[in-house]
């Protein structure tokens, strides 16, 4: 286990790997140890790590750090401790969030980002989400995961007050504003079973910008990344060997892969 102090509180994370800088950021339920397939592949080329964000996992819990303002800057005084300049940042459900809010603060510091479950507005997010217990949600939304014990227990340690401040701040980010504002490579990630979280529509796709590209996993729920693990690691490689300066939306898609979106 790896600990760093900020703000003199513990926060904890995993690294592995050595190349470039990789971060991923967990949802409202889990923590760092659901992203452990994807970056044991991501590391052979990448230095990964995963955090804990404030009220998660075995990082610190205070409520005065669960909204989403302190979850950016834990994430920016984490980078400026380890002395890392630039990441590529993949982000998921409150992750997602805390990035895409990152990359609109400090754009300088954002090569890529890949968003998996990114609700862009308040609504978008079932309200079980505030009201269930984490063993509720973790029976809702794990339920099909494989080696789902490791990841439940630590999913478990999750303080609830962290993930009812952090749904309720969501109400007051202009996200869509930040999300159309953004001009690095973004990927979003969404699974179409995802009773999480309700995936933008057509129209709001249509207003993305030229380095926006978003794919749907058929046979996804809330977490892509588990449920189809061989497929969402070809598609993180492939978004990451892509130039800085090119369009997503390039990406072509093996034959197995379907993408819709809606």
């Amino acid at each position: 286990m790896s600990i760093i102090l900020i703000e003199s509180r513990a926060v904890h994370y995993e690294v592995l790997g050595r190349g470039r800088p990789l971060v991923f950021l967990h949802s409202w339920v889990g923590s760092w140890r659901y992203w452990v397939p994807i970056m044991q592949s991501a590391s052979a080329l990448y230095r990964t790590y995963a955090i804990d964000l404030w009220g998660f996992g075995d990082t610190a819990k205070n409520q005065e750090r669960y909204k989403l303002d302190s979850q950016v800057e834990l994430l920016y005084n984490f980078l400026d401790q380890m002395g890392i300049l630039k990441i590529a940042l993949v982000g998921h459900g409150l992750g997602a969030t805390v990035g895409i809010l990152f990359a609109w603060r400090y754009p300088e510091m954002i090569d890529r980002i890949l968003l998996v479950g990114l609700p862009l507005r308040a609504s978008m997010v079932n309200n079980r989400l505030r009201s269930d217990t984490p063993a509720e949600l973790c029976d809702w939304l794990l339920k099909r995961v494989p080696d789902f014990e490791p990841i439940r227990a630590d999913a478990l340690k999750a303080d609830p007050a962290a993930i009812r401040s952090s749904l309720d701040d969501l109400a007051n980010q202009e996200l869509w504003e930040n999300w159309k504002s953004i001009d690095i490579p973004c990927l979003q990630v969404y699974g179409n079973t995802d009773a999480a979280i309700v995936p933008p529509d057509l129209e709001q796709h249509l207003l993305l910008s030229e380095k926006s590209h978003t794919i749907t996993f058929e046979q996804s729920g809330h977490f892509p990344m588990l449920d189809e693990t061989s497929k969402f690691s070809r598609l993180l490689t492939d978004f990451l060997s892509l130039p800085s300066d090119a369009n997503p939306k390039q990406l072509q898609l093996k034959d197995e892969w379907k993408r819709r979106i809606r």
